[in-house]
This record gives C-alpha cells, sequence and structure tokens, in this order.
C-alpha cells in the first residue's frame, strides 16, 4: 500500500469508529489530506449525523460540497461533541501530537479541547518516538511576527522560519521551528503560549489523541491512550 491508501485505510478506521453515535449527534472534522479521506467516506456513508463543526474553510467547503450541513461551535455549547477526527503531522507513544503542518492548529485546538473524545487517524511515517523531526507550527498576530521570532529563538535555540505568503484561516502568520526534540511537550506548549503576540503553537500534549488509529502495512493498529 501507498502512502495515500494508507490514509484512505486510516479515514475509514475512524468511520467504523464512530458508527454508533446517537442520530443527530454532530462532530468535529479536522484537516489534512488524510481527513479529506474521512470526509468523502462519511459523506458516503450516510450517517444520520446533524452536521459536523469543521477546523478549517478548507474542510468546511468539502463538508458542504457533500452535503453535510456546518455547524458552529457556539451552536451546541461546549461538551456536547461526542467525537473530533484530525490527523497529526507526529504523534508519540504517548499520543502527544505535533499538528498544524496545514495552518489550522488554532480552530483544531479550539475544537480538540471541547470534544469528548479525540480521535487521530495517519498513517504509520507519523508514529514517533520523541516529537520534533517535523517543524512545530506556531501562529502568530502578525504585527508580533519578528518580535516573537526573536523569543523562540532566544528560548529554544531554533531559528523559526516564516511560512511566507500563507495567511491562517484566522488572518494571522505561521513560524516553524525545527531542529527541535521535545521531550516534555506539555511544558513547551505551555511555554511557548505565554510569549506575548502568540495565538497558539501546534503541540497537542495538554490535549492529546484519546485513540489512535494507525495505518500500516499489515492493517490498521488501534491503541488507545492510558490514564
Amino acid at each position: 500500500m501507498n502512502q495515500d491508501e494508507l490514509k484512505k485505510a486510516a479515514a475509514f478506521a475512524a468511520l467504523e469508529e464512530i458508527r454508533a453515535i446517537m442520530p443527530g449527534a454532530v462532530i468535529g472534522v479536522g484537516t489534512g489530506s488524510t481527513v479529506n479521506h474521512f470526509i468523502d467516506a462519511l459523506a458516503a456513508s450516510r450517517l444520520p449525523l446533524q452536521g459536523a463543526v469543521p477546523s478549517s474553510e478548507a474542510s468546511g467547503r468539502r463538508l458542504a460540497a457533500h452535503g453535510i450541513p456546518l455547524v458552529s461551535l457556539d451552536e451546541i455549547g461546549a461538551g456536547f461533541l461526542p467525537f473530533y477526527v484530525d490527523g497529526a503531522d507526529e504523534i508519540d507513544p504517548s499520543f502527544n501530537m505535533i499538528k498544524g503542518g496545514g495552518g489550522a492548529l488554532t480552530r483544531e485546538k479550539i475544537i480538540a479541547a471541547t470534544a469528548r473524545r479525540f480521535i487521530c487517524i495517519c498513517d504509520a511515517s507519523k508514529k514517533v518516538a520523541t516529537l520534533g523531526r517535523f517543524p512545530l507550527p506556531v501562529e502568530v498576530i502578525p504585527m508580533a511576527r519578528v518580535q516573537v521570532g526573536h523569543e523562540i529563538a532566544r528560548f529554544t535555540g531554533s531559528i523559526p522560519c516564516w511560512r511566507e505568503g500563507f495567511v491562517t484561516d484566522n488572518g494571522n502568520h505561521i513560524l516553524d521551528i525545527a531542529g527541535l526534540a521535545i521531550d516534555d511537550p506539555r511544558a513547551l506548549e505551555s511555554e511557548l503560549n505565554q510569549i506575548a503576540g502568540v495565538v497558539t503553537n501546534g503541540l497537542f500534549a495538554r490535549r492529546g489523541a484519546d485513540v489512535l488509529l494507525l495505518a500500516t502495512a499489515s492493517g490498521i493498529e488501534r491503541s488507545e491512550r492510558q490514564g
């Protein structure tokens, strides 16, 4: 199986994971190539959903094109999303993740925080022993980009790269920090967020995944976070 076929396998596994949801439920839907396969499978399944909360404009357009109603978090309130399905750029053995390669990290983090269960779908290449091989995205207010970059370099020892020409759905910029070996993801997530001008960063440690559906050449490996 090639990587795209593995992504499709993970997407279909997520569909099986949520089949038992109550009719009329709303689910959270992430962003990215693996999630695109999930959206297509969700539309074909005709599950009795009330709708979906997308983490990006791109996912919202894909859901709407399939006739799946879009719902805002304000309409349903916190704690009423039974599932949030999304991918990861990296995930470690403790289900901490780096996300935001597509630039949707802030909305992804908001939706993940409101969902009862976070299902991560990805192919085996995303499983790592230590986070940091994939550059860590940080969403920043545009006027603070240079200052935040200096603070990140001073704090981490790594000079972040401005994702030039890219603007998030929130109208902000992205700085990518390469060359990290993140031994304490929870601490780094909190410390980066304390820098004035940072909206959030792509570490999902304080709210990691609950379930991992990992597509491998030998099939889907399903595991749950312990504790």
